[in-house]
C-alpha cells in the first residue's frame, strides 16, 4: 500500500502540505481554520479518572476533524476549573493523548489537532510553575534570563502534549491605567522587542510554537480602556507599536493574534493593511494569524450576517478562529462566493504548515514518561522576582534591614497573600504553595528579631476601622514595613465577560484593581490604603513602602514621607522571599523602571519616548514623571563618565562604530547597575524627534572602588528610524548618543551621520 505523499516525515513540509490540502473537502478544510471549543469542555471527570465528552466527539464529527483546541489544561475561576475536576500534569498529558487519538483514528484523513494553551507567565494549568509577571521580567531588564524560563514553561508545557503557546508581548504600557498593563514588557519598543526575542528563542528550545498578542496597538487604546479605539497614526504604529512584533517575527514566532482594538477605524481581525499588506507582504511573514476570543463575532456589527463577518476576517488576513460563531460557516461563505477558494486554502496550508513543522503527523505527544522538572523553573521565577524589585527612592539609610532590629511591623493588605502576588491568567494554587511577604521576611529576620504584623485595610474602599491596630504595631516597632498595592486575584464572586474578562463599571469584581477588563480612571491608591500610609507614617517609626501591583501606582504626597519605596512588580509565588532578600541586603536590587511611574493619572501621558514638542509643562502641577524609566536605585553609590565616541561622523549607509562610558561604584556595597543607551535626534529625519529613544543596555558587576567600560557597539540597527516611507532607514543629521543610569540622567556625546560617504579607512 502506497503511503500519501502527506503522511511521509522524509518529504518537504510544502509538498506534503500540497498533497493534503488537494485531498481535502470544503468541510474539512473549514474544520482547520476552527477552535471553537472551550477545551475544558472537551472533558469530564469520571469515577475512574477522566474521559472525552459527546460534545468534543460532536465537534469533530462536524468537520471530520479539528483544526484546533484551546485550552484543554487551562483552570481558573472564569472556567470554573480547578483541583477537584480539573487536569494535573499527569492527566493532562493522557487527556491530550486521547484528544489526538480520536481525530486520528475517528477522522478519514487523521489531521493532528493543535493543542493551544495560555501561557502568560507559566503555563496556566493545574501545578503548572507561576511565574513573576510580563511587566516583571521588564524590570529585569535581563533578556538571557527571561528566556531560560520560558524555556522552562515551554517545557512543562510541552510534557503535558500542549504545542502553541499565547503570550502577551506586542502591548506596551503607554497608558497605566489600563488593567492589562501587568501583560506588558514596557512603555519602550526597545526593550519589548528584546523581551519579546527572549521569550520566542526560549520557547522554541522546548518545541513550543508561539503566538505573540496582540497585533497591533493595543496597548494605546483612549483612556487606557479595554479593547476600545485607538488614535494612531500610521507613523506612531511603525515607530512605537510594532517594533516587538517585527523582532518576534523575526526571531521564528509561529504566530501573531490580531488584537480587539481597530486601528484607523477598521478592527485589527479585519484589517488587511495589517495582516496582509504589513505583516505578510513587508515582513514576509509565514505563520498563522489567530483572532482574539470572539472578535470575529464582534465584526456582525459590519457586516450584518455571521457568514459576512466570517468572510471580511478570512480575507483580511485572518487564519484561526477562537470560540466565534462565525468562522464555521466559511463553507456557507465559500459558496456564496464570499471568500475565494485561494484564500481559504492559502489559510488552511498556513495552519497545515504549522503541524508540520512541529511534527504532528509524527508524534503530536510526548513520549510516556516525559516530563519536565519544575524545581529548576521555580528557581528561575524566583531569580526574575529578585531581579524585578525595583527601589525607587531611599533616603535615612534604612535599607538594608539590619537583622539585629528588635521588632518589625509588617503591615497592609499586600502582606500575607500568595493570591495578590501572582497576577491574573493564573490557576489555582495549591494550598501552602507560596511565600507571601510576611512569610518571607519572618524566615529572613534575626533570631530575636520580633516580627508583627496587621491587615491594617482591605485592598480597596475606604473602611480605616483597621488602621489604628496597625498605627499601635508601627509606633512599638523599629521598622514599619508597609505592603500596598493592587490585586488581579479573580475570585468565584467575580462576573466575566464572554472572552474571559473581568466585568467593570457597576458591580465591579471585589478586590480587583488590575488584570484583564479591570482599568482604572484614578491611579491613585485607594482611600484606605492612602489613610494606612499617613496613619503609619505619622508615628515616626522609620516606614519601608513596598508595593505589590500590577502597574505604577500613584504615590501621594505625605506630611511624613516613606523612608523607602519599593516596587515588586506581582513577583509570583514565592516573590515574598524575593523582597525579603532584597529588603534585607542578602542580594542587591537591580530591577530598573520598564514604565515612567506617574504623579497622577492626570498628568498621562507620561512616557519617556513622547516628541519632543519642549512643552513646559502644566500650570497646577509638574509634568515630568515622580520617576523616570529605567530609574532604579541601590545600596552603593555610581558615578558615571560622559561617552566616548570611536568616530564622531559617519556615513547613513554604513554607520558603525563603538560608545563607551565609564562607571565607577563609589560606595561601599556591590553594585548591579544596568547601563542604558539612549538616541536623541538633534537634526534631520523625515519626523518630529522624540525626545529620547533606548537603543542599547549592558548590565555591569561591580565591586566597591571598581571601574569599569559599558561598550555599546553602534551600528544600523541602533541608528535607524522610521523613514518617509514608514521603513527603517539610517536617515542623515545629527543625532546624540546618551549614556546613563535611566532615562533622565544621561549625558550625551554628538555623532554626525553623512549622506552616502564612503566609511572611514579601517572599519
Amino acid at each position: 500500500m502506497t503511503v500519501p505523499r502527506y503522511r511521509d516525515p522524509a518529504a518537504p513540509v510544502p509538498e506534503r502540505v500540497r498533497d493534503l490540502l488537494g485531498r481535502m473537502t470544503l468541510a474539512e478544510k473549514v474544520g482547520q481554520l476552527n477552535q471553537r471549543m472551550y477545551g475544558w469542555h472537551a472533558y469530564e471527570r469520571t469515577a475512574d479518572g477522566h474521559r472525552l465528552t459527546d460534545a468534543f466527539r460532536a465537534e469533530v464529527a462536524a468537520f471530520d476533524g479539528m483544526g484546533a483546541l484551546y485550552g484543554l489544561q487551562r483552570a481558573d475561576v472564569w472556567s470554573s476549573v480547578g483541583f477537584g475536576d480539573g487536569l494535573d500534569a499527569r492527566d493532562g498529558a493522557t487527556m491530550a493523548a486521547a484528544v489526538q487519538r480520536h481525530v486520528a483514528d475517528g477522522t478519514r484523513l487523521g489531521i493532528p489537532v493543535l493543542l493551544v494553551e495560555e501561557m502568560p507567565h507559566g503555563h496556566q494549568a493545574l501545578d503548572g510553575t507561576v511565574l513573576p509577571v510580563n511587566l516583571a521580567a521588564g524590570a529585569t531588564w535581563d533578556p538571557e534570563l527571561y528566556a531560560d524560563a520560558v524555556a522552562g514553561a515551554a517545557a512543562e508545557l510541552r510534557a503535558r502534549g500542549a504545542h502553541v503557546a499565547l503570550v502577551s508581548a506586542l502591548d506596551l504600557v503607554r497608558d497605566p491605567r489600563w488593567g492589562r498593563s501587568e501583560e506588558c514588557f514596557a512603555e519602550d519598543p526597545y526593550l519589548a522587542a528584546r523581551m519579546t526575542e527572549a521569550l520566542v528563542e526560549g520557547a522554541a528550545r522546548a518545541g513550543v510554537a508561539v503566538v505573540l498578542k496582540h497585533f497591533a496597538g493595543q496597548g494605546a487604546t483612549v483612556g487606557g480602556r479595554n479593547s476600545a479605539a485607538t488614535e494612531l497614526g500610521h507613523r506612531e504604529l511603525h515607530e512605537i507599536h510594532l517594533a516587538a512584533a517585527r523582532a518576534g517575527v523575526a526571531a521564528g514566532a509561529a504566530g501573531v493574534m490580531a488584537a480587539y482594538n481597530e486601528f484607523d477605524g477598521v478592527p485589527c481581525v479585519a484589517s488587511r493593511y495589517l495582516l496582509t499588506e504589513l505583516l505578510r507582504d513587508d515582513w514576509g511573514f509565514d505563520g498563522v494569524v489567530m483572532a482574539d476570543g470572539t472578535a470575529i463575532d464582534r465584526l456582525v456589527r459590519l457586516t450584518g450576517d455571521r457568514v459576512s463577518a466570517a468572510a471580511l476576517a478570512l480575507e483580511a488576513g485572518c487564519d484561526l478562529s477562537l470560540w466565534d460563531d462565525c468562522f464555521p460557516l466559511l463553507g456557507e461563505a465559500a459558496e456564496r462566493g464570499l471568500v475565494s477558494g485561494r484564500a481559504l486554502d492559502a489559510a488552511v496550508a498556513r495552519v497545515l504548515t504549522l503541524k508540520f513543522r512541529l511534527g504532528l503527523f509524527e508524534r503530536a505527544v510526548p513520549e510516556a514518561g516525559s516530563h519536565a522538572g519544575g524545581r529548576e523553573l521555580r528557581a528561575l521565577g524566583e531569580r526574575i522576582a529578585r531581579a524585578s524589585v525595583t527601589l525607587l527612592a531611599h533616603e535615612g539609610g534604612v535599607l538594608p534591614l539590619s537583622r539585629a532590629v528588635r521588632r518589625i511591623a509588617v503591615l497592609g493588605p499586600n502582606a500575607d497573600s500568595v493570591a495578590q502576588q501572582i497576577g491574573d491568567y493564573t490557576a489555582p494554587q495549591r494550598p501552602g504553595d507560596g511565600i507571601t511577604v510576611l512569610e518571607g521576611i519572618r524566615a529572613a529576620a534575626g533570631p530575636d528579631t520580633e516580627v508583627v504584623s496587621a491587615r491594617g485595610c482591605e485592598l480597596v474602599g475606604d473602611d480605616v476601622s483597621q488602621v489604628a491596630e496597625s498605627v499601635r504595631l508601627a509606633a512599638g516597632a523599629d521598622i514599619a514595613v508597609l505592603v500596598l498595592g493592587g490585586s488581579s486575584a479573580r475570585t468565584p464572586g467575580t462576573a466575566f465577560e464572554a472572552n474571559g474578562a473581568a466585568v467593570t463599571g457597576a458591580g465591579a469584581p471585589s478586590g480587583m484593581t488590575c488584570g484583564e477588563g479591570v482599568d482604572l480612571a484614578d491611579l491613585s491608591l485607594p482611600p484606605a490604603q492612602r489613610a494606612l500610609l499617613a496613619a503609619v507614617s505619622a508615628t515616626g517609626t522609620p516606614v519601608v513602602v513596598v508595593l505589590v501591583q500590577g502597574r505604577p501606582h500613584a504615590l501621594p504626597a505625605i506630611d511624613a514621607p516613606a523612608h523607602a519605596v519599593l516596587s515588586a512588580w506581582y513577583p509570583g509565588p514565592r516573590g515574598g522571599r524575593a523582597v525579603a532578600e532584597v529588603l534585607f541586603g542578602d542580594v542587591e536590587p537591580r530591577g530598573r523602571l520598564p514604565v515612567s511611574v506617574p504623579r497622577s493619572a492626570a498628568q498621562l501621558p507620561v512616557f519617556y519616548n513622547g516628541k519632543d514638542h519642549r512643552y513646559r509643562g502644566y500650570v497646577d502641577q509638574d509634568a515630568t514623571p515622580l520617576h523616570a524609566f529605567g530609574h532604579g536605585l541601590s545600596y552603593t553609590t555610581v558615578e558615571y563618565g560622559a561617552p566616548r565616541l570611536s568616530h564622531t561622523r559617519v556615513a547613513a549607509d554604513a554607520p558603525r562604530l563603538t560608545c563607551r562610558v565609564a562607571v565607577r561604584n563609589t560606595g561601599t556595597r556591590p553594585a548591579e547597575e544596568t547601563v542604558q543607551l539612549y538616541v536623541r535626534r538633534l537634526s534631520g529625519g523625515a519626523s518630529w524627534p522624540r525626545v529620547r529613544e533606548l537603543r542599547g543596555f549592558v548590565r555591569l558587576r561591580l565591586a566597591p572602588g571598581e571601574q569599569a567600560d559599558a561598550v555599546f557597539g553602534v551600528d544600523t540597527e541602533t541608528l535607524a528610524s522610521v523613514g518617509r516611507e514608514l521603513r527603517l532607514v539610517v536617515e542623515p543629521g545629527a543625532v546624540e548618543l546618551e549614556t546613563g543610569p535611566a532615562s533622565d540622567r544621561t549625558r550625551g556625546a554628538r555623532l554626525e551621520i553623512t549622506g552616502s560617504e564612503p566609511a572611514p579607512a579601517g572599519w
